[in-house]
């Protein structure tokens, strides 16, 4: 396959990449523009040892980082709403933040577009929760039914600004707790203290107000094969706190963002 068939097949990706990393499409299609131009110069060095898609976000990246500026001051920075908060973040925490959240990219692929070690990308992905944080503070409901770790997560949670409406250790308890005060978020293990199931708890919860959805469980496979509810996301544990810290953010950004082009459209 020629290096424009492997391109042309992941360009449409790369351009939203682009979009939102500049946040613009005449901007992003500038950068995009100068990538095809540097492969076109030099062909061998595409897609190398990496695989194409990881390959053309590298060579993206050492352009972008060729010519990105960092962001302004915080001060420069205020007013901003959360979708042009994000464009202000310094190039390397936006950079992580977007290629796991909305390119979908594993954590070891991402630290190869960025050329850093995975404990490096988490660092950034940790910058970047806390900096988008405030933007998007909510109510947050912790479904898990060991205490250390609910009380692990639930001091991450507020570390990053948000406010723990409680913690449900079984079924009936999420559901009691989410109908008293519907949360804006949650983040819910699958296997519950009772035997019963947080994905069941979730799904039920779920048929009375739409949020974003965070699993954070020992069983994978569980969530993977059962019937799942949209949006979700999944974190196995043991989990690094850094990567809780940016899927929240993640989570809570992408949400708001759908939802303000929605009233948009309307």
């Amino acid at each position: 396959m020629s290096i424009s068939q492997l391109v042309a097949q992941h360009l449409p990706f790369l351009r939203r990449y682009a979009r939102a990393l500049t946040g613009s499409q005449k901007s992003g299609d500038t950068y995009v523009a100068a990538v095809l131009e540097a492969l076109i110069e030099e062909p061998q060095s595409f897609p190398g040892e990496y695989e194409p898609r990881v390959a053309l976000y590298r060579a993206f990246t050492k352009v972008w980082n060729s010519v990105a500026e960092g962001g302004p001051s915080s001060g420069e920075a205020k007013g901003l709403n959360v979708e042009q908060r994000l464009t202000q973040l310094t190039p390397l925490t936006r950079q992580a933040f977007l290629l796991l959240g909305l390119e979908g990219f594993s954590e070891k692929d991402a630290a190869d577009i960025l050329d850093i070690d995975v404990p490096k990308l988490r660092q950034y992905l940790d910058e970047a929760g806390r900096e988008l944080a405030a933007e998007i503070a909510t109510e947050v409901l912790i479904i898990e039914d060991v205490p250390l770790i609910a009380v692990d997560i639930e001091a991450l949670v507020e570390n990053l600004g948000h406010r723990v409406v409680g913690i449900a250790r079984t079924h009936r308890e999420a559901v009691q707790l989410a109908r008293a005060k519907p949360p804006g978020l949650i983040l819910a293990d699958i296997q519950l203290a009772d035997g019963s199931s947080g994905l069941d708890a979730v799904n039920e919860l779920l048929q009375s107000f739409e949020v974003p959805v965070i699993f954070i469980t020992a069983y994978p496979e569980r969530f993977l094969t059962g019937e799942r509810p949209e949006p979700a996301f999944l974190i196995p544990k043991p989990f690094q706190p850094a990567t809780l810290s940016a899927v929240i953010s993640q989570a809570l950004f992408f949400e708001r963002s759908a939802k303000r082009r929605e009233r948009r459209a309307s």
